[in-house]
């Protein structure tokens, strides 16, 4: 603890010793720069990055990441610069907006979230394959495919549930009251993530929708449950109210 303690103290100051370096060096020349100029400049600063990347590697007090690096802090950090309302998704990031995009993904279909190291099973969704299979609130998940989750994050179990509709996944689980760990095939399919999840009569003539989320089949939704409510007897509808804020627990959890 001592040593990683020390590293940092000397490492932070090095870095803001490089940072200042890399600035005057490149600062000087920023005057009268030409267009003709600019991708010089830009080379001479990819290198100083790689660089400061490089001094990170070898000095940090913990392994140093790309992820944690460059997808969450280098490339944000630019965007914020330019332009506070753009965004950057890395490749994984990017899927799971998709999937809340088309309310619809392959696999097990159910909610899981880290607890004391592990992965447990917060509910399998109605009518889902882990819902058929037997998997219940509460399981602790042990084994995917025999590949342990133990020091695995939640959203990488939630990666090793997913797959091409059809295929088999094997799930193993600790569950409390039972002795020997439970074993489950399981076939995955396609999980359906409603927008509407419910509509009902608050009165005569007011129908109230109970939208979670808004994807590419909110509308279709919508109109599917005017259609089945009756929407000619229909004078308003009562959208819910917003949800209040997740708490940060919350956040972390992932669907399988």
């Amino acid at each position: 603890m001592v040593k990683r303690h020390w590293r940092s103290f000397v490492f932070v100051p090095a870095i803001v010793i490089a940072c200042s370096l890399a600035g005057g060096l490149v600062g000087p020349n920023l005057t009268g720069v030409s267009a003709a100029g600019g991708e010089d400049d830009v080379k001479a600063s990819m290198k100083t990055f790689s660089k400061v990347y490089d001094l990170l590697e070898t000095n940090f007090a913990e392994k140093v990441t790309p992820d944690k690096t460059i997808y969450k802090g280098a490339i944000p950090g630019m965007l914020r610069t330019l332009d506070p309302h753009s965004s950057f998704f890395d490749p994984r990031d990017f899927q799971l907006l998709r999937e809340d995009q088309k309310g619809h993904y392959y696999g097990v279909g159910m909610t899981v979230a880290p607890q004391k190291n592990r992965t447990v099973v917060i509910a399998p969704f109605p009518d889902s394959p882990a819902a058929k299979a037997g998997i219940r609130p509460g399981d602790v998940i042990m084994f995917v495919n025999d590949k342990s989750t133990e020091n695995l994050r939640t959203d990488e179990v939630a990666d090793l549930l997913k797959g091409p509709k059809g295929t088999q996944v094997q799930v193993q689980v600790a569950r409390e009251g039972v002795k020997d760990p439970l074993t489950f095939n399981i076939t995955r399919g396609e999980i359906e993530r409603k927008s509407v999840q419910d509509a009902f009569w608050l009165k005569p003539g007011i129908l109230y929708l109970d939208i979670e989320h808004f994807n590419e089949n909110t509308s279709r939704e919508v109109e599917a449950n005017f259609k089945r409510m009756g929407e000619a007897n229909v004078k308003g509808p009562c959208p819910r109210p917003p949800r209040q804020p997740r708490r940060p627990a919350q956040r972390r959890r992932r669907r399988g």
